[in-house]
């Protein structure tokens, strides 16, 4: 029997969230195919199968979050079975049986190795209560229980020989605590990366508006607010950068990887639309709806989301003027667009109304100065105030 666990995926990231089942107890698989979905907190990633064989069990239910060495599957490997039958063509079918437990012996010990690392132990004075069941448990599920208030008692564990583990604390949380919710996946990547830059970055918002007179009907904003972007970083490069603290060195991209922030029921996602500066509006437009179209059915892969080098946020399509939107290390600037509104304005000594776009631009003023703050920003709103290009 092969013991299967959840791998380090590359993400420099210890929690993942199941989001697919691809097989189920009983299935044969063979090596290299797809047999569960993982969500990190960057991307959606497909896990193969180590291995040929017969799916024997799987732990974790969809929605559960594990950790880097969590057991997923235990695997009755095809080509172990067959070397053993092999090797002992005329053995009985009961010695055969007996050889393929004794050839799986070292697997067996294997998998109860977990027992040197759990916690054993039993909840009240052994020796006064005999009701108490004895409390199988990881260390870490034992600490995640206390902080969460949850009694180890009533948790049915999912784990090798009913071991509780991190997830079935999460999902008795769930029960325990009705409309409480445990953070997974983009979510959950969200407190970490706005921990970070509360943390890191010395956050300064200026704010402008675009008067949009010149706009035809049925205007594009998306397009139109990616190729202002990409104008003000080719005009000024600072805010198209990326700042190391540790080395005190800064890096300006002569490409525009513009990051657009999605909004998901799943939780926030910013795919990277690499060399912006290279794509037309009909390729702009076609990017996005394919991308947009992925989020929503959690397709969507790690490298679609790294290697910005500047964020655009345009909160304004649900609600919203003006924001401190908030930059996302290494990255030095995030560009906010607000709700367009109407506003009274004089015109050649007329009383009008016009149409203006709120823009709120959040910068790093330990990489940028606050004369390149003001210098792109007038660039972005001399863009969007002109003819579509």
């Amino acid at each position: 029997m092969k013991s299967f666990k959840l791998p380090d995926l590359g993400e420099g990231l210890a929690e993942s969230e199941i989001v697919e089942w691809h097989i189920n107890a009983g299935d044969k698989v063979e090596v290299d195919q797809i047999v569960v979905t993982i969500e990190t907190a960057k991307a959606v990633v497909d896990v193969p199968s180590p291995c040929s064989g017969t799916i024997h069990k799987r732990y974790g239910d969809v929605g559960d979050v594990i950790n880097i060495g969590a057991l997923l599957l235990e695997i009755e490997e095809t080509a172990r079975v067959d070397a053993t039958l092999d090797a002992a063509p005329d053995t009985s079918p009961q010695e055969a049986t007996k050889k393929r437990d004794a050839a799986t012996v070292v697997g067996n010990v294997s998998q109860q190795s977990h027992h040197v690392d759990i916690d054993d132990f039993w909840v009240g004075s052994h020796h006064k209560s005999t009701d108490k069941k004895l409390v199988s448990a990881m260390p870490s599920a034992r600490l995640l229980a206390k902080r969460l208030g949850v009694e180890l008692q009533g948790v049915q564990g999912s784990g090798p020989d009913g071991v509780i583990v991190d997830a079935d604390i999460y999902k008795e949380c769930d029960k325990q605590r009705p409309g409480t919710e445990v953070l997974k996946g983009a979510r959950r990547a969200m407190v970490t990366s706005m921990t970070e830059s509360h943390q890191q970055i010395a956050n300064v918002t200026i704010t402008e508006e675009a008067l949009l007179d010149d706009w035809p009907e049925q205007e594009d904003i998306s397009i139109r607010l990616i190729q202002a972007v990409i104008f003000a970083c080719q005009q000024e490069p600072a805010l198209n950068a990326w700042f190391d603290a540790d080395t005190m060195t800064r890096c300006v991209h002569s490409n525009v990887n513009i990051g657009i922030a999605v909004d998901s029921s799943h939780g926030l996602y910013v795919p990277v639309l690499r060399h912006a500066d290279d794509y037309n509006s009909n390729g702009i437009r076609q990017w996005l709806d394919r991308t947009v179209q992925g989020i929503r059915d959690r397709k969507i892969g790690r490298e679609q989301l790294q290697h910005g080098t500047i964020t655009l946020s345009n909160f304004g399509a649900i609600a919203g003027i003006y924001a401190t939107p908030v930059v996302s290390p290494p990255q030095v600037a995030i560009v906010g667009a607000g709700r367009i509104i109407e506003k009274v304005a004089i015109k050649e000594g007329q009383i009008c109304t016009v149409k203006a776009m709120p823009l709120s631009m959040t910068f790093d003023h330990r990489a940028c100065t606050g004369g390149e703050a003001a210098r792109f920003i007038r660039a972005l709103v001399s863009h969007l105030e002109g003819a579509a290009a």
